[in-house]
């Protein structure tokens, strides 16, 4: 495949990534976790930006509303270090005038991932936060939790705890399984597989599959035999980047990326020109973003190839579009916005 990179834009602190439709175009919303702005740009040519907010920034996560013309909700006030007890939830709207509407929705301290999982016509809210109080940067003497309650658009969102007990409660991906949309969350203790209820009135689940320290986590049937194969990053920022498949019933490592140093980020299953990858990255060392593919299937062997070295990303996407895959990726540790076009 070629990968051809666009510069976006400079924005300090460029952290969290996502795209909403809007009147039938993509847009693509970058967003800084400093007091810094979020920017979209809109398809096909995405070359000039317009700012969905100035600030506040804080902004962990975007998530699209399914259903509406861009509508999203966002993380903001989850600054660094520990100043993160104004962290809240926000709804935004697109405006005719090209403008956004801003709505606070939550305020919940130290949220750091959200998501929405449709079952239905109904929309399920999860959070999780990254603790529950924090004296200094390094105290972890509080455990994160995961929250969650139905969604019901532009209004106060209600809450209540479905678990506690994780620590340095960080990582979150989406997976669809069979049709069914489910949370994965990860900490200090492992990996938790989080199901909204499957029908009106019915209970969330949450079954932990993983027991060793998780600090992110996504999926993806690499080798195209039926079974997820999970990529991790280990532990907490951690050094290592690894992807396990279940064998005999127990996961066992079958990858590990060649490069040990700390803080890797980055860690998205999907699929690059009809391909399925991990997409990874590191914001210490070298500071790639890579993918790893199947160098072979049978038996099955991963090798990563290097997108770019010296940018440091902290999150990444992918989007599809006809004949051609768009990899949006926020370049934490050189200040930067980028857009890479992926075409088989």
């Amino acid at each position: 495949m070629r990968i051809e990179k666009r510069k976006l834009a400079d924005l300090p602190s460029c952290y969290s990534c996502n795209t909403i439709e809007v009147d039938g175009k993509t847009r693509i919303l970058l967003a800084s976790e400093a007091d810094k702005p979020c920017l979209a740009w809109t398809s096909p040519d995405y070359t000039e930006s317009h700012t969905v907010w100035e600030g506040p920034g804080g902004t962990m996560s975007i998530v699209p509303v399914p259903g509406t013309n861009g509508e999203f909700i966002a993380v903001q006030k989850f600054y660094r270090m520990f100043d993160w007890e104004e962290a809240k939830v926000v709804h935004v709207r697109p405006l005719p005038s090209g403008k956004y509407e801003v709505t606070d929705i939550l305020q919940l301290p130290y949220v750091h991932r959200i998501d929405l999982l449709t079952v239905g016509d109904r929309h399920y809210f999860i959070a999780c936060t990254l603790a529950t109080k924090k004296a200094t940067k390094d105290d972890w003497s509080t455990s994160g939790k995961i929250l969650v309650g139905e969604y019901n658009g532009a209004k106060p969102l209600s809450v209540t705890v479905l678990k506690e007990g994780i620590t340095k409660n960080h990582g979150y991906s989406r997976l669809v399984r069979d049709g069914v949309a489910h949370g994965l969350v990860t900490g200090e203790e492992g990996a938790f597989e989080v199901t909204p209820p499957q029908t009106p009135g019915g209970q969330w689940s949450v079954h932990q599959f993983m027991d060793w320290p998780i600090s992110d986590i996504s999926a993806i049937d690499i080798d195209g035999d039926g079974e997820l194969e999970f990529a991790t990053i280990e532990a907490f920022h951690g050094e290592y980047f690894r992807v396990y498949k279940k064998i005999n019933g127990e996961f066992r490592k079958i990858y590990e990326h060649p490069e040990v140093t700390e803080f890797y980020h980055v860690v998205v299953g999907a699929t690059l020109a009809g391909k399925p990858v991990f997409v990874g990255g590191c914001r210490r060392g070298k500071q790639q973003l890579f993918y790893v593919r199947p160098k072979t299937t049978s038996p099955l062997q991963l090798e990563a190839v290097l997108i770019e070295e010296g940018v440091g990303p902290s999150n990444a996407m992918v989007v599809h579009e006809k004949g051609r895959d768009l990899l949006v990726v926020a370049n934490r540790e050189i200040d930067q916005a980028a857009l890479y076009v992926v075409t088989p």
